[in-house]
């Protein structure tokens, strides 16, 4: 099968509160051809989340003009467990509970020039939304402890509370060596949530931006891709978690800024190979049932 793709690109997100360069920055890595039709590896560290998303747009935009279909990982959860948005009381008028979420977080979520963010505001309404209380999102400094959001994990087993792990994380964690953490957990060790939050309304706005950007699997469809499929697509924006591959920085590179480079190559020699297209479906383990929850509104994790 031919390649579903002509250029790579990762993004190692960052919930950082200030301008930051270095470790636990973001980092966009991208292998695309050079001008002798080759395949080479070129990264950037923008100091803030604006400058990013401004970065990622004009990238996608020079690409797509010489004729490139890109593929976009996002190294956050790219949706909540199931039934997140009815609780919140964000599925209305029919439309799709992701989108649900990620209208009301782009509108929520105000980037500035000085990367400051109100993550655990948000995180705390949304929690009065769902149950009134400091549950689900959990995980913060004293100083923004408030009675709607707790520096301590609530109780996942209670009656009525929304699941604590999307289906694809347990699958993640029985696959690969891997163990993700809950996209409801904002600060510690790993923790993914914040980066999620701030996260989304980005992924969001390239949707309504680039012509022809999709985000898998709510607008492909959870299913092996084929080229035909992605006709009239210029982009797909997908979740990606780089643990999944082995990572070795090479001299001078630090940890984040080798893992868009082992990803973004990986992804690439899976299309070569002609196995990319086959990570775009889902496991024979999953139920029609769970794929509908997927597709709807948990997403899923691009491995292989």
């Amino acid at each position: 099968m031919s390649r579903l793709f002509d250029a790579y690109m990762v993004v190692d997100w960052s919930a950082a509160a200030k301008p930051t360069l270095g470790a636990n920055s973001i980092w966009i890595g991208l292998r695309a051809r050079d001008a002798r039709l080759k395949f080479q590896f070129t990264s950037v560290n923008p100091k803030t989340r604006l400058e990013a998303r401004t970065l990622i747009k004009e990238l996608l935009k020079k690409l797509i003009a010489r004729g490139d279909k890109v593929l976009v990982g996002f190294d956050f959860a790219f949706g909540y467990p199931r039934g997140t948005a009815a609780a919140a009381g964000l599925a209305k008028n029919g439309q799709p509970a992701w989108r649900g979420m990620y209208q009301h977080l782009a509108i929520k979520v105000k980037e500035k020039s000085d990367n400051s963010n109100a993550r655990f505001a948000i995180a705390a309404g949304l929690n009065y939304a769902i149950s009134k209380g400091p549950h689900p999102f959990w995980g913060t400094t004293k100083r923004d402890q408030v009675s709607t959001l707790a520096m301590k994990k609530g109780d996942f087993s209670a009656r009525g509370s929304l699941p604590e792990h999307r289906l694809s994380e347990a699958w993640i964690r029985s696959q690969f060596k891997a163990s993700p953490k809950s996209v409801w957990q904002l600060l510690g060790a790993g923790a993914v949530g914040s980066q999620s939050l701030l996260g989304i309304p980005t992924v969001f706005e390239i949707r309504e931006n680039i012509e022809g950007a999709r985000i898998w699997p709510f607008e492909t469809g959870f299913q092996t891709l084929m080229p035909s499929d992605l006709e009239n697509v210029s982009c797909v924006l997908a979740e990606v978690y780089p643990s999944t591959v082995s990572t070795v920085p090479e001299p001078g590179e630090i940890l984040d800024q080798a893992q868009v480079r082992t990803l973004s190559k990986h992804l690439e020699s899976l299309d070569s190979a002609g196995k990319l297209a086959d990570a775009f479906g889902p496991p024979d383990t999953l139920s029609e049932a769970e794929i509908d929850e997927i597709t709807c509104e948990e997403g899923w994790i691009l491995a292989k």
